[in-house]
């Protein structure tokens, strides 16, 4: 029987990260892969999964379809049905990476706005009811790759986030009410890269 594990390095595998906004009150966690060296870890990280995938794809796959297929019956041949499955897995999620790679690509970090929330841009905000101060930085990503204080664009307070300017307040709707976020401190990637 075929093991996911076999060919992918261990490096590709990480631990779900539950849905929403990580918060925390300390700006320690900010690291240097944040600024504009983002995109490049991203893109060899992608490229890495890529090249593994398409190894499995090309030579392990393969392999694990020829034994199977040398045991006979091909219709009650439980490998040969494990291979083919992993094999259209293999093959989406490959497509998935060369699209996604294809998206960072043309990022124009001259695009990221130099006064307001974007992409790789570190951010302190204060909640207007409770005045608890948190700090967030801007990722690209579709969640795999989040550490502590990191949130995606594309998450509630990301959407909520992105395009504000120091003294503006984001409205964050959730089930429990709406919060109403201060920009009380901005970092953008452009600042970031000067440091």
């Amino acid at each position: 029987m075929y093991r996911l594990r076999e060919c992918v390095p261990e490096d590709t595998f990480t631990e779900s990260v539950a849905p929403g906004p990580i918060m925390v009150g300390r700006s320690s966690f900010w690291s240097p892969n944040v600024g504009w060296n983002m995109l490049e870890e991203l893109k060899k990280k992608l490229a890495r999964e890529a090249e593994a995938l398409q190894f499995e794809l090309n030579v392990t796959l393969p392999s694990e379809i020829r034994k199977a297929v040398e045991h006979g019956d091909l219709r009650e041949n439980s490998e040969y049905k494990a291979a083919l499955e992993r094999q259209r897995f293999v093959q989406a999620r490959l497509g998935q990476l060369h699209e996604r790679l294809s998206k960072i690509a043309s990022i124009d970090p001259a695009q990221i706005p130099t006064d307001r929330v974007g992409l790789g841009s570190r951010v302190v905000v204060q909640d207007e009811k409770s005045k608890v101060k948190e700090t967030y930085s801007m990722v690209f990503g579709d969640g795999l790759e989040l550490e502590e204080g990191h949130v995606t664009m594309a998450s509630p307070i990301g959407r909520a986030l992105l395009g504000k300017a120091l003294g503006e307040i984001a409205f964050l709707r959730l089930p429990a009410g709406m919060r109403q976020l201060k920009v009380v401190e901005l970092q953008t990637v452009h600042d970031l890269g000067d440091a």
